[in-house]
This record gives C-alpha cells, structure tokens and sequence, in this order.
C-alpha cells in the first residue's frame, strides 16, 4: 500500500510540473500574442493554457483519490489543500480555472500573460523551496470538516484578488502618461519584484539555494525596479493594443474584488472563527494568521468602501487593489515562512 501510494505521489508530482511548465510556456505566448496580435500565436497560447490546465486538473483529483485512500476520514477531509505544498497547487490551479473561464466568456486574452506568470510562479516557488510532497496524516487540528469550507474559501477568495491585482496591474499600465505619478511607481515597483522573483526561483531551482543566490535576488529586486521606473513608459507602449477597455479592467477589479471579499469574510473569517473554537476553544486567537488575514479584510474593505462612495480616483483604487494582493500573498507565505503559531502546519 505504501508503495502504491508513493508511486501515485511520483506521478501526480511530474503531472504538476509538466503542468508548471506548461503555464510558463503560456505566459511566453500570451506576451507574444498581445505585442503581436498573431491569432495563430493567441491560439497556441490558450491551447497551451487549458492543457496545463486539465493536466493540473487531474493531477489534484488523483492526488485527492490518494489522500482519501491514506488517511481515511471521510471525502471531505482528504482534500488535498492540508499543507503548503498542496495549497499552493491548489491555488495555481484555481487561478488558471478561473483565468481559462473569464478568457471564453469574455473573448479576450490580454490577461493569460499576467495570469500564468502567477500560476507558473506559483509551481516554480514550491519546487524551488523543495517544500516536501509526500502524504501526511491530518495534524489533530486538521481533522474537522471545516477543512473544505474553511481553506477552499479561503483560496477561492485569494484567487478573486489575483485576479483583481492582474486587472489592477494593467489598468495602471494604461492609465500611467508621466513617471511623477504614485500608481507609476507602484506598477514599475510590482513589476520589478515579480520578475527578481521570477527568476529567483529559477535560479534556486537550478543552481539550490544559497547565501550567492539571495543576494542575486536582493540585488535584482533593486536593478530591476530601477528598471522598470527608468523604462515604463517605453514597457506601456508594448501593451498599448490591450483589448481591454479601461472601463472594463475596472469592472473587473471591483467584481473580484467583492466576491472575493464575500468569500474571504466568509469562509475565511467566519467559518475559521468557528472552527477555531471547536479546535483551539477560542474564536479569535490573535495568532500572526489570524491577525494578517484581518488587515487583509481591512484593505478590501477600504477598498470597496471608497469605490462605493467614489472618495477616490479610480487609480487610487487600482492601486489599493494591487497592494492589497501583495499584502494576501504576505499573509500566507509570508506569515507561514517567518512565523509560527497555531497555523504552523502550512510552513516549511
């Protein structure tokens, strides 16, 4: 049985990777398509996509097959969403579903670059950290069936906000004619973390980690945001064909970011309270989890409270949106990464 299950972990791992390079694949098609135009170039792209897509698909539902098979407990408790590897994958697969869905229903590709960067990323972070995949039984405080509700909530919510920040992200590209603008710097900034980043974790994945490889990654998060400020205007003029009207980006931003909202308050907040006092007896323990997941509540809350009562410009909100995403991903990876507390089990 135990070698059943480890080949089937083997399996389900080399499906994600070829599902992870996949999404980079469509990221490099996506860009090509939106400085080109090609059709034949954007369909290879979303052809690209919805294989990576359907692999990844699959890979998660052997691996929930599995975990049922090896822990036992019932369906809803063998979802794979219990670490964070699984919820990671989890998250990667998500936001390419939801990606694939808007594309077909709205007839437009302009965000499958931005979308399967973070989705690639996503597969590249957790293979470069070499966070362990391997089938663990339930910590006591993961066995509930809050588990569904409470973490795919959750990540469904996270999910809405990536794909607000995408939407926010472009809706300042556009909108940005002179580098004395804030949302300039917030976008170039963005932009240069998130390729340092990028090719971080490529590094990492290459050469392993190492004291060398950190201070290549501080190094460029400073060159490359230097470089995307000195360069933006010039990088915008790549993305001047955007199908998306300015109009539309910003009515994606704010749908996503009220459902996610919704969700977040819901099966974050809500239902985590509960099950934390069925688990912990408290409802609110202050833990760095619990508090971070708060101040994201917040900055989406201001959010939607200034675009409904139209306090603000429409910058100020795209740019409230992109940083609130940065503060979500702080608020999983980071809080996981940096410190412990009752959510430990999602760490290294």
């Amino acid at each position: 049985m135990e070698k059943t299950v480890s080949m089937l972990t083997l399996l389900t791992d080399k499906m994600v990777g070829i599902a992870g390079v996949l999404y980079i694949a469509a990221m490099v098609l996506y860009t090509f398509y939106l400085i080109f135009k090609n059709k034949n170039i954007g369909f290879a792209a979303t052809v690209t996509a919805v294989i990576g897509t359907f692999i990844h698909l699959v890979s998660f539902f052997m691996r929930w097959a599995e975990f049922y098979e090896f822990a036992g407990g019932g369906i809803f408790r063998a979802v794979p969403i219990t670490n964070l590897y699984e919820s990671l994958m989890f998250f990667a697969l998500l936001l390419a579903v939801f990606y694939i869905v808007l594309e077909f229903k709205t007839k437009n590709k302009s965000l499958g670059a931005f979308a399967f960067a973070v989705s690639g990323a996503t597969v590249l972070f957790i293979s470069a950290v070499g966070a362990p995949s391997n089938l663990n039984q339930l910590v006591p405080a993961l066995q509930s069936n809050w588990l569904l509700a409470h973490v795919s909530l959750s990540f469904t919510a996270y999910v809405c906000f990536a794909v607000s920040a995408i939407a926010a992200l472009l809706y300042l590209i556009k909108v940005s004619n002179k580098r004395k603008c804030y949302y300039y710097v917030i976008w170039t900034v963005v932009l240069g973390l998130s390729s340092a980043t990028v090719i971080f974790l490529i590094l990492t994945k290459v050469f392993g980690s190492s004291i060398l490889i950190n201070v290549i990654y501080v190094f460029l998060m400073a060159v490359l945001s230097i470089i995307f400020f000195i360069y933006g205007l010039s990088i915008k003029n790549l993305f001047k064909s955007i199908d998306f009207e300015l109009d539309m980006l910003e009515r994606i931003i704010y749908k996503f970011i009220t459902a996610g909202f919704a969700i977040f308050t819901i099966g974050g907040l809500v239902f985590g309270a509960v099950w934390a006092e069925t688990s912990w007896g408290r409802f609110w323990n202050w833990d760095p989890k619990e508090t971070w997941a708060f101040i994201t509540w917040v900055i989406y809350g201001v959010y939607l409270h200034g675009r409904y009562s139209r306090r603000w410009s429409k910058e100020m909100a795209a740019s409230i949106a992109l940083v609130g995403f940065l503060v979500t991903i702080f608020t999983y990876l980071g809080v996981n990464l940096l410190f412990t507390g009752l959510h430990s089990y999602g760490s290294l």
